[in-house]
């Protein structure tokens, strides 16, 4: 579960990309199973460009191992009107960014891959710290009960035999 605090850090990290690439038109933090993380999409539905970046990033996963490329970084799809980037951002998040086909590519992986290994790191460190406390939570809320050792359950097996 990622705090209010580390949303509003994902957001930001968001807006200040926008603003170092003005021609982005949106930008997207999702989950790999496609649910949306925070968003800054003006005139994009934000669940179902999560859920179509979900799709189309396993698709580019089976491409990547398929042709022994290793795991996938980023899928990159031109429009006849701009671009969809995906960037890998952690281990279980990614980073669409959508941008007008005037926008400087190089510069827009350049900052696409800083801001997802940004977003990434944040979200890793929140997602582990979280595991912590639930595993925390759980030893302290119930406390391990000892097993008692039972005599072994004897029977007699009867057949048809027996009387």
């Amino acid at each position: 579960m990622v705090s209010e605090d580390d949303l509003r850090t994902v957001l930001e990290e968001l807006h200040r990309l926008r603003t170092r690439v003005p021609q982005l038109t949106g930008a997207l933090t999702a989950g790999v199973d496609g649910l949306v993380v925070a968003h800054d999409t003006p005139g994009v539905d934000p669940e179902g460009l999560a859920a179509l970046t979900a799709a189309a990033l396993g698709v580019a996963v089976r491409v990547a191992d398929a042709t022994g490329n290793g795991g996938l970084r980023e899928l990159l799809v031109r429009g006849e009107r701009g671009y969809v980037a995906t960037y890998a951002a952690g281990r279980s998040a990614v980073l669409t960014l959508l941008a007008q086909d005037r926008v400087n590519v190089g510069r827009l992986h350049l900052e696409g891959r800083r801001s997802g290994a940004r977003i990434g790191e944040l979200l890793d460190a929140a997602e582990a710290a979280a595991v912590a406390r639930d595993t925390s939570a759980r030893q302290t809320s119930s406390p391990a009960r000892a097993r008692s050792t039972r005599a072994p359950r004897t029977t007699t097996a009867r057949t048809t035999t027996d009387s």
